[in-house]
Order: structure tokens, then sequence, then C-alpha cells
């Protein structure tokens, strides 16, 4: 697969996607996990193909949209998604969580009536719904690279306040944090990473592949960056893998992707189980 990731360019943009995906999408997603949003990243996924779905559909309707690249309007409906779901969250103060079915609703509604528009469940369509390795081109190479930049960035800025949030949010607030405008750019971030990663993973398997990673590493690591620290290797080693068995196998990457993430969480949990009994043995 080297030789052929040195002469293809395609095979270039989806390996080096996937190593940056690998890294970004665990490691919001540990925050995401221990806030108890994991179910936030599937009603923005929705979203996104709602975006997605419509730039396809402008596309084939007005020339002028024809050479628009569908992953700009998927992360302009992604972005606004998460705003909606912060506007939602504070209306509804004791049933924040009926913000997240909401807009779930709303993206799947949308996607189902600008994808029949669309002339229905094209190769277009099926390459965004469960990621594709010849469809990511340079430009969605460089889109990746320019949404890692504002992860680090928004990290390194806010990991302190961030860290505090997702353990203690009422201690944060009295604290005089800026709790609700870091939540805010915090779901920014999310939804421009879940926009990212569906080239490579797929609008519906995106979820995955921020929770599982997390869900693998929080049976292992001791420690809050512990946990960060496993859910990148994690993610790097099912995006690795997933991507050399979609290449060999012609899958489409994010199922590869999504398995590998599943067989890593069992045996880690299974090893974990077995270490357990051999300690209690010996003792």
């Amino acid at each position: 697969m080297i030789e052929a990731i040195l002469q293809y360019e395609f095979l270039q943009n989806a390996f080096f996607s996937g190593l940056i995906i690998g890294v970004i999408a665990p490691l919001l997603g540990v925050f995401i996990v221990v806030r108890r949003m994991s179910l936030i990243a599937d009603a923005l996924s929705h979203v996104t193909l709602a975006g997605i779905a419509g730039s396809l559909y402008l596309s084939q309707t007005f020339t002028m949209f024809s050479l628009l690249n569908p992953i700009y309007l998927g992360i302009v409906a992604s972005v606004s998604g998460s705003i909606l779901i912060e506007r939602l969250r504070t209306l509804y103060k004791h049933y924040e969580e009926l913000a997240i079915p909401i807009i779930m609703s709303g993206g799947i509604g949308l996607s189902a009536i600008f994808i029949s528009l669309a002339s229905g469940f094209n190769t277009d369509i099926m390459s965004y719904l469960f990621g594709s390795v010849s469809a990511v081109s340079r430009q969605d190479l460089w889109v990746v690279v320019a949404i890692a930049f504002v992860v680090f960035l928004f990290l390194f800025t806010f990991f302190k306040e961030m860290f505090v949030l997702s353990f203690d949010e009422e201690f944060a607030k009295a604290s005089g944090l800026p709790a609700k405008s870091i939540h805010l750019l915090f779901m920014v971030v999310v939804a421009l990473v879940i926009a990212a990663s569906m080239r490579i993973v797929g609008i519906l398997l995106v979820s995955s592949l921020i929770t599982l990673p997390v869900a693998a590493s929080m049976r292992v690591a001791k420690g809050f960056k512990q946990t960060i620290l496993f859910s990148i290797l994690f993610g790097e080693a099912a995006v690795l893998i997933g991507l050399v068995s979609a290449f060999y196998l012609n899958l489409a990457p994010g199922g590869t992707i999504v398995v590998t993430s599943i067989v890593i969480l069992l045996i880690v949990i299974l090893g974990k189980k077995l270490a357990l009994k051999i300690k209690a043995e010996r003792v």
C-alpha cells in the first residue's frame, strides 16, 4: 500500500486526512463523553448530511453551484446545528436533552427531502454516508488541516476551562468562567470536526470514531491525560487498520474503521477482565 500511496494522490489525501481525523475526533471525544454529550455527535452528523444533500441538489439544479464542494455547505449546516442546539438547551432549561432529538429530527427530515429532490441515493450521497477512499480530494485534505488547526488552537486556549467544565460545570460558573460562551465555541469546534470527518468515516458513522476510542481508553487509562493519550492511540490504530482493510478489500472505509474500533474495544475489555482475574488469583 505504501507504493500505492506514493503513486496516487487520492490515496495520499485519504491517508493524511485519516491520520489527522484519528487524532482530533477522539481528542474532542474525551470531552464529549465526560460531559455525557455523546448523542450530540449523532445529531450534528445528521444535520451535516442535510447540508451535503442540499448542496448536491443545488449543484444539480443551478449551474452556479456545480463547482461548489459539498463539504462547505455541510460545514455551514453542522455549525448552524450546533448553535441551534445551544439555543434550544437554553430555551428548555429543565429538559436540555430535548434539543438533541429536535435537531436530529430536523436534520433527518431535510436530508430525506434533499436526497429525494437530488435523484435519490446516488453515488455521491453513498460516499458521504459511509466514507470513500477515492472521494477525498486535495481540497478536502486542506479543509481537514484547517479544522485540525482550529481544534488545537481551541484546546490550547481553553484546556483548563474545558477540564473544569467537563467535571464540575456548576463550580465553573460559580468561579466566573464564561461557561456558555466556551461551551458554544466547543460545540462549533465539534461541528467542524464532524463535517471534516465525513469523507473518510462517513456521516452516519462519524460519531463512532468520536466515542469508541474513548470508551476503550476509559477501561485502561489512569487519569484524564492518559484517557486523552490512549483515545488518540486507539483512534489512530482504528483509522490506519480501517483504511488498509478498505483499500485491499474494496470496502467503505467508514465501516472498516468502526468495526476495527469495536474490535479494539472488545480486546481492551476482555484484556482488562483477564488482567483482573490473574491479579485476583495471585492474591
